[in-house]
């Protein structure tokens, strides 16, 4: 594996999305992420859309790393782990607090086995408080962190994302710790431990809803596609029956749109100088630019809006990512050969590094195709190995 992380060696003893994505970003970018699954599999496998019984979110999830089958609850699985750990950098888990401890493989037994270990202990409510034994899901953390409370339409229910959002912003949180820890390491030779709690990092994307109860007992209403802070800003249906979103989130562009639309008129309104004024009337601004779009196609309003320097996106499905010609300049969506699949697409690494960029060199492996070659460079030879299969410690 080559990348800025070529050298770095994780163990990923993580289920389903937060923990494993995380090791995704990690691998992306060079690191060996050696994942260790239950000989039943990483539950993931049998999640969302299938072709032929296998699993495509695992084919993204599980990308450059080695799936390793281990029974980490058994004696023999324990000791296999203990020899990995010596010279592993980082240790990914998300079972519920104490489960490591139960199996002797807790912080203090791991550390001292390798001091300089990172280990990031990935939960929906963290190691410490009255939920932390709790089973924990992104679910949860998009409904506890607000995020549902603010999502919906204003006379409509708290609305969930239809995908792990929660999880996916863990999961970048973790890669970030752990790349902290990482940086901390190579001053002082430490590792540490890192408590990460999924219902958190939500909540710093969510803006400055916290200050602002605290500080003006505000709390924010839902609004559907509105925005307190401008308007217009909403979808808007056109012609030919597609979506597009506008956003006026610039003094500027707000002028800009109500020139376009044949509606100056607004501009000379004491209220539009301000984001916040203007969303007070986002009725009228949203009939005006509403109707404009409504008697034009798709194609006609985003050339209109170009032309004029304001912003619009279409709102597109999977099928038109895969046919922009923007994320196609950027490389967004990756072809990546599979034996199992053939040629699959998908997306990219998350960003592009000038002098040592990410890259996807496989994508997700058969469950245990690593098994024989990585424990076998901790002394599983074939005989030990079989012994461990009919034991049932590895599949």
């Amino acid at each position: 594996m080559d990348g800025p992380l070529s050298g770095i060696r994780v163990l990923e003893v993580a289920t389903l999305f937060a923990g494993p994505l995380a090791g995704t970003l990690l691998a992306d970018f060079g690191a060996e992420v050696v994942k260790l699954e239950h000989p039943n599999g990483d539950p993931v496998r049998g999640h969302g859309a299938q072709r032929d019984g296998i699993g495509l979110w695992w084919k993204m999830l599980g990308r450059n790393k080695k799936s390793v089958t281990l029974y980490l609850g058994a004696p023999q699985g324990q000791e296999i782990f203990r020899r990995m750990v010596a010279d592993a950098d980082v240790v990914i888990e998300n079972f519920r607090p104490g489960t490591l401890e139960s199996w002797g493989l807790g912080y203090p037994e791991l550390r001292e086995i390798n001091p300089g270990l990172v280990l990031a202990r990935v939960t929906g409510f963290g190691q410490v408080g009255p939920y932390a034994r709790r089973p924990g899901f992104g679910t949860l953390a998009e409904a506890m962190s607000g995020f549902a409370a603010v999502t919906g339409e204003p006379d409509g229910p708290p609305t969930l994302p239809p995908f792990g959002l929660a999880d996916g912003i863990a999961a970048q949180a973790t890669a970030f710790a752990i790349m902290a820890a990482l940086r901390a390491r190579d001053r002082d030779g430490h590792g540490q431990q890192i408590d990460l709690a999924i219902i958190e990092p939500i909540l710093t994307l969510l803006g400055p809803q916290i200050i602002a109860y605290d500080q003006l007992g505000e709390l924010q209403p839902r609004m559907g596609n509105r925005s307190s802070n401008n308007a217009p800003r909403n979808v808007y249906r056109t012609a030919d029956g597609g979506w597009v979103a506008v956003s006026t989130s610039a003094q500027s562009v707000a002028e800009r749109v109500m020139r376009l639309v044949g509606r100056p008129d607004f501009i000379d309104e004491p209220w539009f100088a301000s984001g916040a004024e203007r969303a007070r009337h986002a009725d009228e601004l949203d009939a005006a630019v509403g109707a404009w779009i409504a008697d034009r196609g798709t194609d006609e309003v985003v050339r209109a809006f170009e032309k004029a320097e304001a912003a619009i996106a279409p709102v597109y499905t999977a099928a038109d990512v895969l046919t922009d010609p923007q994320y196609r300049a950027l490389g967004t969506i990756a072809e990546v050969p599979d034996a199992e699949l053939g040629t699959l697409r998908m997306q990219n690494v998350l960003f592009r590094l000038s002098e040592t960029p990410g890259r996807i060199h496989w994508a997700g492996p058969p469950l245990g195709a690593h098994t024989a070659e990585v424990l076998g460079g901790y002394g599983v030879d074939g005989e030990a190995l079989a012994a461990l299969r009919d034991a049932g410690v590895v599949a």
